[in-house]
């Protein structure tokens, strides 16, 4: 990939956890990802998941509003909210259950065919988990 083309190489998105452990556990073993990178620095820790491509998505209040009502029901995220692709929302959505999460809304089908559902980490961080209407297709 050129530079001059696509002057960002990478995005990180970073969550300071109210409970480090708890948000560790939500996200290793919730979507099932080994640390790339550990870091403890005296008392401080912190960790890097490798979360594959990473696209940064930009709404004005009327699509967050639209976005929120479909997999929601009604506005309700905050400024950021993460969104995953999964290759498989059942079971992503019954491990994340597992370990900490909270549904917010039931899985939908969006207006484009993923499969979309919303969920809330043990810190609050909104979090969409998605399956591409082709992949949704094969897993039927």
């Amino acid at each position: 990939m050129s530079t001059l083309n696509n002057p960002i190489l990478e995005m990180r998105v970073a969550l300071t956890a109210s409970d480090y452990e708890r948000l560790v556990k939500f996200y290793c073993a919730g979507l099932g990802l080994e640390p790339a990178a550990i870091w403890n620095n005296g008392d401080g820790k912190a960790m890097m998941l490798d979360m594959g491509h990473a696209t940064l998505e930009l709404f004005d209040e009327e699509q967050a509003r639209l976005i929120d009502a479909l997999e929601a029901g009604r506005r309700l995220s905050g400024q950021v909210r993460l969104a995953l692709q999964v290759p498989d929302l059942n079971a992503a959505i019954e491990r994340l259950l597992a370990h900490g999460a909270t549904l917010v809304h039931e899985p939908v089908t969006t207006p484009w065919g993923d499969r979309n559902v919303r969920m809330q980490d043990p810190d609050g961080m909104q979090v969409t988990l998605f399956q591409a209407a082709a992949q949704s297709q094969e897993n039927a």
